[in-house]
């Protein structure tokens, strides 16, 4: 996600399941002939990659939305599975008629986990310290505020200075997390929230463990006493600790490998998702510099071929997925058509071009053994350089240094990259950034996703990125678990209101 933002954006493989419980709701219960829930029971779920720390404020990434966003920390709003907006530390929202002026009812008995009260004023601080550092994640989130207030002691008002389409989905994320003023916490070690789990303990490169907060505001208290999330970054691994049932749960299931659950009493789910599998462009390097260059790269993918190689999701040709507004089918902006690139090419004036496509290591070689052969079709040789995931951040992300790459990026609603010159794709188009502007700003969500969908088609058509896929998430899940969501896994672990059986 960029959103205006300079810190790292949310992209990685690591998944796992989320509940759809809203703090008051009932939580799942077991079928009559799973046995009873098991209230003390220890969940255990296997994940990818591990955070470098715990501090969501200042550090991003999937790694910290999925354990610590809603689950030890809360907002005045979350989103749900299908990236619907509803109220969490709030009662209810109500947004003015010129979409200025945003006024949210705070929930009565909120309590931070060490016991303190949560006030309108822990908001207010919160949210004025995004909006004032730059430092914060989110922060790009909040230039459109002009005040954050308490008006009463159960009432927070956010004024903008422009109507802003996406702030109140900002509010789900990491900017619209509330934390105790004034708190000491050390969050890149520790954590004090408002959630239905607390911190237990971070054995660094092998695991996190949440405890179920017994003194949790809401009406619900977590369905299980303790979360392990093991962190097991290879993809047969994971499968071979889930078959030994060292975890519960097994997230970011290789399709490939799927088939191991065949015979298990495992259940593999398939989830919908916004995870767009991104070939990006360095649009200001040249060769790729040419337009021409990037068409013939994305008319050489066989992306049907593609997605069945990779054994999971959907062909996506443009740059906003179908849970996202302002979706359209753009296949045919870049059909498969190896002749039309080879055209191309030569009209560039480019003949034995070599190019360099590198790519975090943990995504495996599917992917690149596709491109390989696609490109080298057309006469592009392409050489694979897989590399650890801090030095694509340094390389690829920071210092923009690179031909082609590829990450999933997860984030739903996060178009705002191609609108942004400054973002790692290096891709400046003044209409497609006007456009973008002119969606943000427009109150209606019917009429803004129509422009979303005009910029958005000027992207794909610019060959600004190629967009292999929208990813579909495989979670192997045991008999024993129950109220494991599909969808959105990539997004958030919401698991309060998961349970386990005897």
């Amino acid at each position: 996600m960029f959103r205006r933002t300079a810190v790292v954006a949310t992209f990685v493989a690591a998944v796992l399941a989320l509940s759809a419980c809203a703090p008051g709701a009932t939580s799942p219960t077991a079928s009559a002939s799973a046995g009873p829930v098991d209230k003390d029971a220890t969940l255990t779920v296997g994940l990818v990659l591990e955070p470098t720390n715990l501090d969501i404020r200042h550090t991003s990434g999937a790694a910290l939305e999925q354990i610590l966003i809603d689950n030890i920390y809360q907002g005045l709003v979350r989103r749900t599975q299908d990236n619907e907006i509803e109220d969490s530390l709030a009662t209810k929202h109500e947004i003015s008629a010129d979409g200025l002026t945003y006024t949210f009812t705070l929930a009565e008995g909120i309590t931070f986990q060490d016991g303190t009260p949560l006030t309108a004023e822990d908001v207010v601080t919160s949210y004025t310290q995004v909006k004032d550092d730059a430092t914060m994640v989110g922060h790009g989130d909040f230039a459109d505020v002009a005040s954050v207030v308490a008006t009463d002691a159960n009432t927070i008002t956010i004024t903008l200075s422009q109507p802003n389409q996406n702030f109140l989905f900002s509010l789900t994320g990491p900017a619209g997390l509330v934390f105790k003023k004034g708190d000491a916490t050390d969050l890149k070690t520790a954590a004090n929230g408002t959630g239905p789990f607390k911190l237990a303990s971070w054995k660094k490169g092998d695991s996190i463990t949440f405890d179920r907060n017994d003194d949790y505001w809401g009406k619900e208290k977590a369905g299980v006493k303790e979360i392990v999330f093991s962190y097991i970054p290879d993809f047969t691994a994971g499968v071979n600790a889930a078959l030994a049932h060292e975890v519960d749960v097994l997230t970011a299931v290789d399709p490939n490998l799927a088939s191991q659950f065949d015979s298990t009493d495992f259940t593999v789910t398939h989830g919908k998702t916004t995870d767009k599998g991104t070939l990006a462009f360095n649009n200001a390097k040249a060769p790729l510099s040419d337009v021409r260059v990037r068409q013939a790269l994305r008319m050489a993918i066989d992306h049907k071929a593609l997605v069945e190689a990779v054994g999971a999701g959907e062909t996506l040709f443009g740059p906003i997925p179908q849970l996202d507004p302002g979706y359209e089918d753009l296949s045919e902006v870049a059909p498969y058509d190896p002749a039309k690139a080879k055209e191309l090419l030569a009209q560039a004036g480019q003949s034995n071009l070599k190019l360099t496509l590198t790519i975090p290591n943990f995504y495996g070689t599917t992917v690149p053994q596709v491109l390989v052969s696609d490109f080298n079709k057309i006469g592009v040789t392409l050489k694979v350089n897989a590399v650890e995931f801090s030095t694509w951040l340094t390389d690829v992300y920071t210092n923009k240094n690179y031909d082609l790459s590829f990450v999933l990026h997860v984030e739903p609603r996060d178009f705002g990259n191609f609108a942004n010159p400054d973002y790692y794709f290096n891709y400046d188009n003044a209409e497609v950034q006007k456009l973008y502007a002119e969606a943000e700003r427009t109150v209606d969500p019917e009429k803004s996703a129509d422009i979303l969908k005009k910029a958005a088609r000027i992207v794909s058509e610019d060959a600004a990125a190629d967009w292999l896929y929208v990813g579909e998430t495989l979670t192997a899940v045991s008999p024993q678990v129950h109220g494991f969501p599909q969808d959105s896994i990539n997004s958030r672990i919401d698991l309060a209101g998961v349970t386990v059986t005897d």
